[in-house]
């Protein structure tokens, strides 16, 4: 007789966030920055509503791109509720995924996995997403997978100095752009040697 390890069907895994913040340097410069490193960001740049168009779009593009987790344990509970602390709850109820953007510190996009018992207690937050109901017969090994698809960076503003449109949004490394080959036509050789 074999003993065979086995996952129980309610264990969780953490839930997931990701902040978008646009930091202010000398200069009259900022930037913006993703707590998923393999974003790629704009440079530096002194047009504030630009980065604020990008960071709020970043913040969108991630949200589209996760597939919201039925197995995942509430964000919010995993920060001991510090999102909410006038008002305690047990964390309960499906994962829904919200973003909070406080139009008072409007520089900070916070996307995150969280409970239906925290989501309406947490100040400026919108769900944006429910977590479908899991399969009775799914097993721990064909769950959904803790990270979302690529998917394509939203269009860049042109920013002072200009950048293009780049890949890099999302949980995953970001979609590489193809490599730009320039073709030189050939000479002819004419036929007498030279």
């Amino acid at each position: 007789m074999s003993t065979a390890y086995s996952e129980s069907s309610t264990e969780r895994i953490p839930g997931r966030a990701w902040t978008v913040r646009i930091i202010g340097h000398g200069g009259r410069t900022a930037s913006v920055t993703c707590s998923t490193a393999a974003c790629r960001m704009p440079p530096r740049s002194q047009d504030l509503t630009a980065l604020r168009t990008f960071a709020a779009a970043h913040a969108a593009a991630h949200a589209k791109a996760a597939t919201v987790n039925p197995y995942a344990r509430c964000y919010c509970g995993s920060q001991r509720c510090g999102a909410h602390t006038d008002t305690r709850t047990s964390c309960a109820g499906a994962v829904v995924l919200i973003l909070r953007h406080d139009p008072r510190v409007p520089r900070v996009w916070s996307l995150e996995e969280v409970c239906e018992m925290c989501a309406p207690l947490i100040a400026n937050a919108t769900v944006l997403a429910r977590a479908a109901r899991p399969n009775r017969t799914t097993t721990p090994a064909n769950r959904p997978a803790a990270t979302g698809a690529a998917v394509p960076a939203p269009a860049r503003p042109g920013i002072a100095g200009g950048f293009s449109s780049a890949p890099g949004e999302g949980d995953p490394a970001p979609v590489r752009r193809a490599r730009r080959t320039s073709q030189r036509p050939r000479r002819q050789q004419s036929g007498n040697g030279q």
